[in-house]
């Protein structure tokens, strides 16, 4: 009994750790994309 609910903690716990990692890896992912976008911009005005 006891170690059935050990093994479910440590999957919820596992289950929310990557919930977690997926967020953080959108916000890179996101912020990347933002940078990227202004550079472009940058560039643009810069040549035009």
């Amino acid at each position: 009994m006891n170690k059935k609910k050990r093994e479910m903690r440590q999957a919820r716990r596992a289950a929310k750790q990557e919930q977690q990692a997926k967020k953080v890896i959108n916000w890179i992912v996101g912020v990347l994309i933002v940078l990227a976008i202004a550079l472009i911009v940058t560039f643009m005005l810069r040549w035009a």
